[in-house]
């Protein structure tokens, strides 16, 4: 099955399992058109949610712990779904952009940067994303190379902050 053209499930489906709910992004994965886009913007705007109460320390463990219980829900979404990396589940675009997002200049020109940053990374998956994507098919897989593509935006953002100071 063509992950890019998969139909969405229903919104049955979502609320059928908690897993489902998470990994399809509460919602956000079901958008018929650029899912994974859509979800990323869900995580741009759920950051400033956990932003005022938390610190950078405690930001990074809720964001780590995300990761793991992604790491069984996208696993279990796949599952159900029949295809690892169905084109509804953006939980795994999402928390790594929790993550990008904590380590992003402030203002809303780097975010925008790092959001295009993210979408780039994440469509293209140079190594070792390529690897998660390709050879590991399940949920730590799916999790693990749009990390990478978030590792990739903060070291481009980093070294563009560098080089304009």
């Amino acid at each position: 099955m063509d992950i890019k053209k998969s139909k969405p499930p229903s919104w049955r489906f979502l609320f059928s399992h908690p897993a489902h709910l998470v990994a399809c992004g509460f919602g956000s994965g079901l958008s018929p058109f650029a899912p994974g886009t859509v979800g990323t913007l869900f995580a741009w705007a759920t950051f400033y949610l956990f932003r005022p109460w938390l610190g950078d320390l405690a930001l990074l463990a809720v964001f780590i712990a995300c990761f793991v219980i992604g790491v069984a829900a996208v696993h279990k979404t796949g599952a159900d779904l029949g295809v690892v990396d169905h084109g509804s589940i953006v939980w795994d675009e999402i928390v790594p952009f929790w993550l990008v997002l904590l380590f992003c200049p402030a203002g809303w020109l780097w975010q925008t940067a790092a959001f295009l940053l993210f979408r780039f990374f994440d469509i293209v998956k140079p190594q070792p994303a390529r690897y998660f994507d390709t050879r590991v098919k399940n949920g730590f897989g799916v999790m693990t190379d749009d990390l990478f593509a978030g590792v990739y935006t903060v070291l481009v953002l980093q070294g563009a902050l560098f080089l304009l100071s």
